[in-house]
């Protein structure tokens, strides 16, 4: 008799997401919602939408918000269902650091550690769970954690705003990386990114 399939890994993922061209905010919350629609996707936590200034490009002020989900997807697999996204929102790459339509980005990844491993859970961990950090170095198509995700406001700030202890692997803690960061204006608007009743909460990885 055959053995039964293995369960995929459990997996919790990082978006990132922007957008400074037409209805931003919009774009935002329908990159959330179709993400959150997928197949045994799960709404963690979702900052509020945020405003910065664009960085080494012009063009209009940029919408930000960062969400955190369980997801059955593998980084590359997760990367392909945001570029799909991005191409129904009409995404274009006409240089580097154009203005978008949207952009989605995976900032960080995490596997769910075995029953065995996961008897330890760390401190103030919620479910239990330990969440092993994904290492991908597939350049020039992905690197988790993304190379420039400690040293973006734009990033850091909605990342603290729902889950300051969450830490970027070779850097640090989130909200120790956004008090030493200089520059970079971004504020909150206060204005949801996920509109519908979901739970959330605070993620805890190491």
């Amino acid at each position: 008799m055959s053995p039964a399939p293995s369960a995929p890994a459990r997996r919790r993922a990082v978006i990132g997401l922007g957008a400074n061209l037409g209805d931003a905010d919009g774009a935002l919350r329908h990159a959330a919602a179709a993400l959150l629609a997928d197949a045994g996707s799960r709404l963690v936590a979702a900052s509020c939408i945020w405003t910065s200034a664009p960085i080494d490009s012009s063009g209009p002020d940029y919408r930000n918000a960062v969400l955190i989900l369980d997801t059955p997807l593998a980084p590359h697999d997760l990367l392909a269902r945001l570029q799909l996204i991005e191409l129904d929102h009409g995404r274009e790459r006409p240089y580097r650091n154009a203005p978008r339509t949207l952009d989605l980005d995976l900032l960080l990844s995490w596997t769910a550690a075995p029953a065995s491993t996961a008897a330890a859970a760390p401190p103030g961990s919620q479910t239990g769970t330990l969440w092993l950090p994904e290492l991908v170095t597939d350049a020039p198509v992905l690197l988790v954690p993304h190379p420039r995700a400690h040293e973006r406001r734009f990033v850091l700030g909605p990342l603290a705003e729902i889950a300051p202890d969450t830490v970027i692997p070779g850097h640090g803690r989130t909200a120790d990386l956004l008090a030493a960061l200089h520059g970079q204006p971004a504020a909150p608007t206060g204005l949801p990114l996920v509109v519908a009743d979901s739970p959330s909460g605070e993620v805890t990885t190491h």
